[in-house]
């Protein structure tokens, strides 16, 4: 008998089991199916149609609102993209979840064993199974499951709820693991070199059917976890080993490398499926968990009660220190397309170093297939076996960057040789890469720090400077902080800071007495000036609990460079103290190739072997500057802008119906600088007398602008102007000569340029020095003596900000009001500037060069201050070497060199009497100017001071004082110049503050009353100070000048103590003359005070 298929379809009934109702009716019988089948079906029916109905919605609101249709397709993109993500999740779910379950079947079909099992004997050399501990696993599974939620829903969500009053409605909703536990793919043990511990490698796989669900009532927010994907190698290290049960005093965990994570989010966190943000959330997350469970960060599990040294233990000692020269690369290929890919470009490639949680990004070089970095890292190594040194090269693209390949070394390899240099072949891409790697072992003592350091000082590295130590703060616990307001108990948290590199703990709730159990480390550059800067804090870091800083130099002399200690506080209460252990290793390169030097910072230049050892293979650090050959050719252009003549007028008045006269001044331009003249006021044959001074080079094509122009209240007026060729001057060396102005109708103007050559001596600085106070004009500044010259070309060993950060540094170069600020060199303790400046020098023996190094936002890094009488009495006054830097720490590379402005054409003809005044309103032939002036300036010198030679007179008991008077017959002026005092008398046991005061008798009015500045606490004041009076020739001869020297007598007191006097007859002094002299003080028995 033939079954329907509907009988075949029916299996037989279970055994003990009642009849199946039938609960079919007839079609016919006019009675409707019913059930809860049918009501669910027609509402799944319903959902479904409502939520397709749901997708119209946004194209109805976007038509109601008038807005473009880009909107639905933009949203409609972000579906799709959304849904791509969340589907690749799933697949890769169900990939790895079917690996998983036939992992023994194709494991047999691959090796040839159908339908039969790996026998139990079947091992491998490096990876060992563990099925049994995945059984084991597998039967803990579920009541894990159980425990966690638990924890989640009587532990974590009420901590959740009171961290945040808008999370109180916070619940756990769903918590299952699922069927699918964590699976250990292979164990690997590593021979340890300690016998108290004991090293595992995990393989750990987890493909799980996890789901969370959390809701947030209020706000009707659900959200959660569904699926997760977690694949790495966990290290187990149990340790320490003991005599008593259970045996291992602790077990630490941690990945070494970053697991791979792929999370399926439910609820609103579907969000975070869309692209862009899926990568995100995954690396946030991965972030999260490296922050506590990869390297060096690790979870350790005390097994026995009062374990000694947790935060060691949880945080122990780094293997050692590898120093990475990321160099170059060859080969690369080309990732770059133009014209729709029709040209072939380059790439832009930049490279990222890892080890572990330490990651580095080089520069990024343009258009390059073959780039050179030349940057250098520092990574800590914690475990060797295990840590790998990973590149990855990338095309720097402005959307997303291309990959051009990478290679892996396990940093067990760069331990076995100590130093690695050579070029390794990109996986996944093509070209090679070119790395140094060397390996700095950990040293307890500070026996070789001095030549580290000497080493280091050798080595340009960058981004960051080569370090000389590293520093490892174990924090433990403080106590008796002090309260806060109210006598409530602070949440405290410590800041702790090696220069501008700050690293924080975490917060301790509810507690005066801490305990913290965490570690910290430090690279230092040099420990011997470092601090350690820590600031205990309440976790709002408003309030501060208690400071401390302590010179790291005092490691140098503990033991085993160790301090395990109580510290007491400062700024805080009584009993305040703070318990840390601080060790410091010494990083030492062990290599056969390195040499030191044997003095600091020196380097042998007579070998012609080159230095070794260094990454880079660094040049030995050069003992003076290389200035390229144009420093130290600049002259000084002296322009001496005398008067002019027949000016035109451009004042009107009445509405232009009265002429009037115009009110002249000149404008000087030359080598970017800028000069402008006194005005004289209705004048149209105007007299200025003013001399400009001005640094130019034998640049070809230069020009002196020469413009002058009517002073009025709106705009000035046009009057004419010149240009002059500094070629023709300065290879002349003088000119003086009347220029007729261009562009208007009438006017020329007297100039007279003159070259000054610097001269390396200093044996005529004193007459140079006489001279220039006999030329200098009322309305001028006061005239150069000098030309300094200065190169700065490096500096090296700045200080970091604040731990290992380089600053970018800069230099300031500072004479009087003068000042020269170089480029900024971003990131390195050894910037290279190459600069060159110039400044006039009026006083060699009084001024100085102030050079500041400073980095941007960190404030001064050093400084040097130069007198520049340490020049005069170097050889050729020149001083090339490296300057110590006061105020920090480091030193500066610097050329300084000083040039004796002399000068040939000074014009001190004005002076005498063969030359008056009249005779300046005469045209000179330009052919005979020179030999005109030059014999007054040889008399001038000739008639300089004689009193300062060995033979001169006897000094009187009162002391001299040493001045010059003549009569300047251009400006109708009577002329002193006070130079100095020597051998004064000292009344008491304290020094005088001596001044000059001058008075013309027989006036005694303050009208004619003139006084120096005042000198400190010295018997041999130096003023060289010029005082003028407007007097005729005539009624200055009828005058007597009263030299006077004086000193305060009391800070509070306006009586002057009177050191000496000299009164002198100007009828009996040749004024045209103006020659130095020192005259005797004499003593007055008028004691008051002036």
């Amino acid at each position: 008998m033939e079954r329907s298929p509907e009988e075949e379809g029916a299996g037989p009934e279970p055994a003990g089991q009642p009849p199946a109702t039938d609960t079919s009716r007839d079609p016919g019988s006019g009675v409707p199916p019913a059930g809860p089948g049918a009501a669910s079906e027609a509402l799944a029916v319903l959902s479904s149609f409502g939520r397709r109905l749901l997708v119209l919605v946004p194209v109805y609101l976007a038509g109601a609102a008038g807005l473009s249709v880009g909107f639905v397709l933009f949203g409609l993109a972000l579906y799709l993209g959304w849904r791509r993500v969340r589907d690749g999740k799933a697949r890769s779910l169900r990939a790895a979840r079917q690996l998983l379950d036939d992992e023994e079947r194709i494991t047999a079909e691959t090796l040839y064993m159908s339908n039969r099992e790996l026998p139990a004997w079947v091992s491998f050399p490096d990876v060992e199974k563990v099925e049994w501990l995945n059984k084991i696993v597998a039967q803990v599974w579920p009541f894990l499951g159980q425990y966690m939620e638990k924890l989640l829903a009587e532990t974590v969500a009420p901590a959740v709820r009171g961290a945040n009053p808008h999370l109180q409605t916070f619940t756990f909703t769903r918590v299952e693991l699922g069927e699918k536990p964590v699976r250990i793919i292979g164990v690997k043990v590593h021979p340890s070199q300690r016998k108290d511990q004991i090293l595992l490698d995990l393989n750990v796989s987890y493909v799980g059917d996890v789901q969370i669900d959390v809701e947030v009532k209020k706000y009707f927010c659900k959200a959660g976890v569904k699926g997760m994907q977690l694949h790495g190698v966990l290290r187990v290290i149990l340790e320490p080993l003991t005599g008593d049960l259970p045996i291992v005093g602790a077990v630490s965990m941690f990945f070494i490398k970053r697991p791979t994570l792929d999370i399926n989010w439910t609820g609103m966190t579907n969000l975070l499926d869309i692209p862009g943000l899926s990568s995100l959330s995954d690396t946030m997350i991965m972030d999260s968990i490296a922050a506590f469970l990869v390297l060096p960060n690790r979870l350790l599990v005390p097994l026995v009660p009062d374990l000694h040294d947790v935060a060691q233990l949880r945080s122990p000692l780094p293997r050692g220190i590898i120093r990475i020269h990321l160099l170059a690369a060859r080969g690369l290929s080309s990732k770059d397309k133009y014209v729709k890919g029709l040209i072939e470009g380059k790439s832009d490639p930049y490279a990222l170093v890892r080890v572990g949680t330490q990651t580095f990004c080089s520069r990024v070089i343009d258009e390059e297939l073959n780039p050179h970095w030349g940057e250098t890292y520092e990574v800590i190594v914690h475990e060797v076996p295990g840590q790998e040194i990973e590149v990855e090269v990338f095309d720097k693209d402005p959307d997303k960057d291309d990959f051009l390949g990478r290679m892996k070394l396990d940093v067990g390899k760069v331990l076995q040789a100590g130093v690695l240099d050579d070029w390794y072949p990109l996986q996944g891409g093509q070209g090679q890469v070119h790395l140094r790697l060397e390996w700095l072992s950990l040293l307890p003592d500070a026996e070789k720090l001095d030549k580290v350091l000497q080493w280091n000082r050798g080595i340009t590295s960058r981004p960051e400077p080569p370090s000389a130590a590293i520093l490892v703060v174990y924090l433990d616990r403080a106590q008796d902080l002090p309260l806060k307001k109210g006598n409530k108990e602070p949440n405290p948290m410590v800041q702790l800071s090696v220069q501008d590199v700050t690293q924080e703990s975490k917060a301790a709730y509810g507690t005066n007495s801490p305990v913290w159990e965490e570690a910290f480390r430090f690279f230092l550059q040099d420990p011997r000036s470092q601090e350690l800067d820590v600031q205990v804090k309440d976790d709002s870091r408003a309030l501060t609990l208690g400071a401390l800083t302590l010179p790291l130099a005092r490691l140098l002399t503990a033991s085993e460079l160790t301090l395990d200690q109580w510290f007491q506080l400062s700024s805080s209460g009584p009993n305040s103290r703070l318990y840390m252990k601080l060790v410091m290793r010494i990083l030492y390169l062990d290599s056969s190739e390195i040499r030191f030097p044997t003095v600091p910072g020196a380097q042998d230049l007579d070998s012609g072997s080159p230095q070794t050892g260094s990454s880079v293979d660094m040049p030995p650090r050069p003992w003076q500057t290389s200035p390229n050959s144009h420093f130290g050719t600049e002259n000084v252009l002296r322009i001496h802008v005398l008067e002019a003549q027949d000016l035109i007028a451009k004042d009107r008045f009445l509405g232009g119906l009265v002429k009037g006269k115009s009110d002249p001044y000149v404008k000087l331009r030359v080598a970017g600088q800028s000069f402008r003249s006194h005005v004289v006021r209705e004048d149209l044959n105007p007299r200025w007398n003013e001399v400009f001074e001005v640094i130019v080079t034998s640049i070809p094509g230069q020009e002196l602008e020469i413009e002058v122009f009517d002073k009025d209240l709106d705009k000035d007026d046009f009057l004419g102007r010149y240009k002059i060729s500094l070629t023709t001057v300065l290879n002349s060396g003088f000119l003086d000569e009347w220029l007729t102005l261009e562009d208007v109708p009438s006017g020329r103007l007297h100039l007279r340029l003159e070259r000054l050559t610097p001269r390396p001596t200093a044996a005529e600085l004193e007459e140079v020095l006489q001279v220039n106070s006999l030329i200098q004009t009322q309305k001028s500044s006061e005239l150069a003596a000098a030309l300094l010259s200065v190169y700065l070309e490096r500096a090296d060993n700045l200080p970091l900000r604040k731990g290992t950060k380089p600053p970018n540094s800069y230099a300031t170069l500072t004479v009087g009001e003068t000042s020269h600020k170089t480029k900024t060199v971003s990131q390195t303790s050894a910037p290279i500037w190459e600069e060159n400046t110039s400044f006039l020098i009026r006083k060699p023996h009084a001024e100085s060069l102030e050079l500041q190094v400073r980095g941007e936002g960190t404030g001064t890094l050093g400084s040097i201050s130069l007198p520049l009488s340490e020049l005069l009495q170097a050889d050729r006054l020149c001083l090339d070497k490296w300057f110590t830097l006061t105020n920090g720490q480091g030193q500066v590379l610097m050329r300084a060199q000083l040039g004796i402005l002399v000068s040939q054409h000074s014009g001190v003809e004005a002076h005498s009497h063969s030359h008056s005044s009249s005779s300046l309103n005469e045209e000179p032939k330009a052919s005979g100017a020179a030999a005109h002036i030059t014999s007054p300036v040889q008399e001038v010198r000739h008639r300089l001071p004689h009193g300062d030679s060995p033979s001169e007179a006897p000094i009187g008991p009162l002391g001299q004082v040493k001045l010059t008077v003549w009569y300047h017959s251009d400006e109708q002026k009577l002329v002193s110049i006070i130079h100095s005092c020597r051998a004064l008398r000292q009344n008491g046991r304290d020094l005088p503050d001596p001044y000059v005061s001058l008075l013309l008798l027989p006036d005694k009015n303050r009208g004619t009353k003139r006084k120096t500045s005042q000198k400190k606490k010295t018997l041999d004041p130096e003023f060289n100070e010029r005082f003028e009076w407007e007097l005729p020739l005539d009624g200055s001869l009828r005058r007597k000048l009263d030299v006077s020297v004086k000193s305060n007598s009391s800070f509070m007191s306006r009586e002057r103590e009177l050191l000496g006097k000299v009164q002198l007859d100007l009828a009996e002094i040749d004024l045209s003359q103006g020659a130095a002299q020192w005259y005797d003080l004499t003593d007055d028995k008028d004691k008051n005070g002036s």
